[in-house]
């Protein structure tokens, strides 16, 4: 485990001398809250390396190094989301291994499925849900977060040379390309939306005052325990507390009996906020508004879904890697104005021949 300056040190010129770089990171979502990352697992030839990102080494050597080459990462999303928010990390280029099974038509295309698929091996995911964040890890965790990047190179070689093959490596690069640039986007935050759960959509205005009070009072909860939201009440039960608060009926038995007199008491609190907010300040219900498409539209609509499904099938691969319904719907409408916004191996698959 590289957790000290020196050990750091030792291992920079071997990363930075190496002819490729796999990676993965393990964060603590399920256990902490807000989630940190808790490990950067990293393997070169002949070396597979456990970085721990909480023994407060300064990772900036590490991360330019990383940066100098081309990472091999599987499903690479949650991973590159993590690093760019906690040490604003962004690669200059991936293989996502993922991404290449996906694009060559695999089903299956989870690590475990692939490594034993085309190497041949079965992973041990049994610590798949471990705290990460626990110190010292046991040495079933360290072998699981070793594998995870032990054997990326050798699959990534396989996967890319069947794209190689089927002349689908632009397509993949481009896609990889797509995922660092939308990964690295600031995301926004629209804070009247974020606290609408599911099954929200069936509150009233008063009942909706009362759900962001809750909610409100959930993150702070989450936050002062360190724990998941989910473990606090789940989004169900926000709901059908708001539900039955809304109608000036009782919520004690809707509540856990196991929750502590303070977190009821502050629930409480929160209920008597949301319940005083004003007819006026209460937030809208949202009206999603369907535009009918024309029947020119809805004509075009069923053309570019007939040639993109034709290509899939041709290709073996999900319809929805070349453009999704909701995507379909806005290029009826308005090609020239959403065509630029898709890949351009996409927008060449379903250009009319």
């Amino acid at each position: 485990m590289i957790d000290t300056e020196d050990k750091l040190v030792a291992f920079l010129p071997q990363l930075r001398a190496a002819d490729w770089v796999s990676l993965d990171t393990e964060a603590d979502s399920l256990h902490a809250y807000p989630e940190k990352i808790c490990l950067i697992q990293i393997s070169i030839a002949g070396h597979d390396r456990l970085v721990d990102p909480l023994s407060k080494i300064d990772l900036t050597p590490l991360l330019d190094s990383l940066n100098a080459h081309e990472l091999i990462m599987h499903g690479a999303d949650y991973d590159l989301r993590l690093l760019e928010k906690h040490h604003e990390f962004v690669p200059s280029a991936i293989f996502d291994t993922m991404l290449a099974a996906r694009l060559l038509g695999e089903r299956q295309f989870g690590l475990s499925a692939l490594v034993e698929k085309f190497l041949g091996v079965k992973l041990d995911k049994g610590s798949q849900k471990a705290n990460w964040a626990q110190r010292p890890l046991t040495e079933r965790m360290e072998k699981y977060a070793r594998a995870d990047t032990y054997h990326l190179k050798p699959l990534a070689d396989k996967l890319r040379s069947e794209l190689v093959s089927r002349r689908r490596l632009a397509w993949h690069q481009e896609f990889c390309a797509r995922l660092i640039e939308n990964c690295a986007r600031p995301q926004v935050i629209d804070l009247d939306l974020m606290w609408r759960v599911k099954g929200s959509a069936r509150l009233s205005r008063t009942g909706l005052a009362v759900l962001r009070e809750l909610w409100r009072w959930r993150e702070h909860e989450a936050v002062r325990a360190n724990r998941p939201p989910f473990f606090i009440l789940n989004h169900e039960k926000l709901v059908d507390i708001a539900a039955v608060a809304a109608v000036k009926r009782p919520v004690e038995n809707l509540l856990p009996p196991q929750m502590s007199p303070r977190r009821r008491t502050a629930l409480l609190e929160a209920l008597k906020t949301g319940l005083a907010v004003p007819p006026e300040a209460q937030p809208d219900i949202l009206r999603h508004h369907f535009q009918r498409p024309s029947e020119a539209e809805f004509k075009r609509y069923r053309q570019l879904e007939k040639i993109r499904d034709a290509r899939a099938d041709e290709l073996g691969i999900d319809n929805a890697l070349i453009a999704s319904r909701p995507v379909l719907g806005d290029l009826a409408r308005d090609w020239d104005n959403f065509a630029p916004s898709l890949m351009s191996w996409q927008r060449d698959l379903l250009q009319k021949t």
